[in-house]
């Protein structure tokens, strides 16, 4: 039962008071059988379009947008923020970060009046130890709480930078103009954590060097532990604390000897990039877009269908139409632990794709920030 949240937001960057943000497809827009888009939309920045395909009878996923005063202060600093969470083994981590990130990093913005990536990893570190007080409060009651987390893509364009700060495998991709050939081409923004990398499990082997197994080839594909694909998320607090790693928890989840150290992180990695004038739009998606279409690919849609809802349609007919054509059957029935073309993700029965897109206030320009002219139209 696949779920595919997909999104596009449009950034034109007109501040005001208002604010938008998705968990859900029930919110003003259309059905198309197993489609919900919503064509155009206002934020506080400009518009927004958004599609939605969903087969889980529980989404998993959330994402979220939020413009205008990035503190707790109506005086700023301005920009949007855009966070893209990716659940797994149930909706309570992605619904929590939703809740409550954004939140954090307002706090912490108006503690240091000003945006930097500081204040990112603070919000995401006070984000974890949060829901921690959630699973320990419920463990008693609800022990599988403990084995729910979440990937964690966000950016925030303040200024005339933009922030990318991950956990997990969704992925943020800018489409850069060049302009002696008039072609848009792909630049991977944000840094990954998934063990299928040779980088990452090295890593975790520096971090772990008495465990030989703390990452494990298993029918093909590199898990942590054996039993997760990612190495950085929220939650995920049976591999992070071993007090929630025994019964009640389903044996599954067990490890059979305790560790001392955590064994996932919750420490986002953060970049800053300058945005230049030939910077056209930014694509933050989960995994699940990146295993059926490459960065350029995704691009390509995007810059051939502007300012429309079309390029979030043409992802998610692309992934199924590739997903019908190869495996003789509909997305909704994907086989485990298979790879997809030339990607070093397998597919999953279970593949959720969230796809924000952000652009400058006109194609080209070069105001990716708020302008002071702007500001006086703020409520």
């Amino acid at each position: 039962m696949l779920s595919a949240l997909m999104s596009l937001l449009r950034a034109c960057f007109r501040p005001s008071s208002d604010h938008y943000g998705h968990s859900t497809p029930e919110t003003s827009g259309r059905q198309d059988g197993l489609l919900w888009y919503k064509d155009h939309g206002q934020h506080v920045n400009g518009e927004f379009s958004m599609a939605v395909v969903q087969a889980n009878n529980l989404l998993e996923d959330q994402s979220q947008l939020e413009s205008g005063s990035l503190s707790s202060h109506d005086s700023g600093p301005f920009g949007t923020f855009v966070g893209v969470y990716d659940g797994h083994g149930g909706p309570e981590t992605s619904r929590y970060v939703n809740d409550h990130l954004f939140q954090h990093l307002k706090r912490f913005t108006s503690e240091q009046q000003s945006m930097s990536a500081d204040v990112i990893r603070k919000a995401f570190q006070a984000t974890e130890e949060g829901f921690l007080s959630v699973v320990t409060r419920q463990w008693p009651m609800k022990p599988q709480i403990a084995a729910v987390g979440s990937c964690c893509l966000v950016g925030v364009v303040c200024n005339e930078n933009l922030y990318i700060a991950n956990l997990g495998d969704s992925r943020a991709v800018l489409g850069r103009a060049v302009k002696a050939t008039g072609e848009v081409l792909s630049i991977q923004l944000s840094a990954e954590h998934n063990a299928c990398y040779e980088s990452v499990r090295q890593e975790l082997f520096s971090m772990h060097p008495d465990d030989s197994n703390i990452v494990v080839l298993k029918h093909n594909v590199w898990r942590v532990k054996g039993l997760i694909q990612i190495s950085r998320s929220i939650g995920d607090v049976y591999l992070k604390k071993a007090e929630f790693n025994r019964e009640p928890l389903y044996a599954k989840f067990r490890l059979r000897e305790p560790f001392k150290r955590p064994i996932l992180s919750a420490d986002p990695s953060i970049s800053i990039h300058k945005l230049l004038p030939v910077d056209q739009f930014v694509i933050f998606a989960s995994d699940g877009l990146w295993e059926h279409l490459s960065n350029q690919e995704a691009v390509d849609i995007v810059q051939n269908h502007p300012r429309s809802v079309r390029e979030c349609k043409e992802a998610g007919e692309g992934c199924t139409t590739r997903s019908s054509k190869e495996e003789g059957d509909e997305v909704l029935r994907l086989e485990e632990d298979r790879p997809w073309g030339s990607s070093p993700f397998p597919r999953r029965h279970h593949r959720d794709r969230i796809i924000p897109r952000l652009e400058p206030r006109e194609p080209g320009g070069d105001q990716w920030w708020p302008r002071k002219q702007d500001l006086e139209h703020i409520c």
